[in-house]
């Protein structure tokens, strides 16, 4: 993905926006292409000179050159699909016209399940782009005070995520532990050291010098000039409140076991001059990652459950 649009935000309206784009997503491109039947699973032999589907958005970004080269040195060859909106990818794979796509975190994929009773499933992880929390006033998360106030955007989705990086550098506690929902009135004071205020994702940048810091996403921070070595705090990628926010490739349920996918994935994670070309187009932010098969599934579930039950 590009450093503009490190990660993919659910609709500022929350889940309900997302249910009803995905449901017209799914529609319109079916309807487009024609699609009235089942695809059956690809149950690939992983044999050289396979040709895979992948669908992304940013075909153009360096590093996808460095993964087709490495695949094809596999006798792998692979067609990069490039879309123009993150609403696309998902529904063409579930109908068949890919075999892969690569675009999107746990939560979105979670979103798209549920709504379009999809059965999308992780099959590896790529990287987590952190949110980070930038402060003109201090240059550690040591030296917030009691009292302080720390603005973060009210959009649902970066608004949960705010709060879970806030609570995972220690500086507030959410009740229950907290999850991709959890709003302000989920903090629970007594046990914070700061006040949190929400503000519109466009405006945290400039309203940072009111605050004693600000999470501010990476696209709005690099307009206003700030720095990654501005970065005082972000996600953990250890945590496993990010989990969630972690990308990955994602394949249909009947194709996870496929060697040839599994091959690519493997690909994409132990190739370093890949790995090092994410890293560098993401502007530095970006944290690759090898997460277990079966810690992307679990969190999937996990987190599809929270969709459904606020739904």
């Amino acid at each position: 993905m590009s450093s503009a649009t490190p990660l993919i935000d659910a609709p500022k309206k929350g889940p309900g926006r997302l249910i009803a784009i995905i449901v017209v997503a799914v529609v319109v491109i079916a309807a487009a292409i024609g699609i009235g039947v089942a695809v059956a699973g690809r149950g690939g032999s992983g044999a050289a000179g396979e040709t895979v589907r992948i669908g992304v958005v940013g075909a153009s970004d360096p590093y996808w050159k460095t993964f087709t080269d490495a695949a094809a040195e596999e006798g792998i060859t692979v067609d990069l699909v490039d879309f123009s909106s993150y609403e696309q990818p998902n529904p063409a794979l579930t109908e068949g016209e890919l075999d892969l796509n690569q675009f999107q975190h746990i939560v979105y994929l979670a979103q798209y399940d549920v709504a379009a009773v999809a059965d999308l499933v992780p099959i590896g992880s790529t990287a987590i782009y952190p949110l980070p929390l930038y402060s003109q006033e201090y240059t550690s998360v040591d030296d917030f005070q009691p009292g302080d106030t720390v603005a973060v955007p009210d959009d649902a989705s970066n608004l949960a995520r705010s709060l879970l990086v806030l609570q995972s550098n220690g500086l507030i506690t959410l009740k229950d532990g907290g999850d991709i929902f959890s709003g302000v009135d989920d903090i629970d004071e007594s046990k914070s050291t700061v006040k949190v205020t929400t503000v519109a994702a466009d405006l945290a940048a400039t309203s940072l010098p009111d605050f004693a810091g600000a999470i501010i996403n990476n696209e709005y921070a690099t307009k206003a000039g700030l720095s990654t070595d501005d970065v005082i705090a972000q996600d953990d990628p250890s945590d496993p409140a990010a989990l969630p926010y972690v990308n990955v490739f994602a394949a249909r349920a009947d194709d996870a076991d496929d060697p040839t996918l599994k091959k690519l994935v493997q690909i994409y994670q132990d190739t370093k001059a890949v790995t090092d070309g994410v890293v560098e187009n993401s502007g530095g932010t970006a944290v690759t990652v090898k997460v277990p098969v079966a810690d992307l599934e679990s969190s999937l579930d996990e987190t599809k459950e929270l969709v459904e039950q606020n739904g």
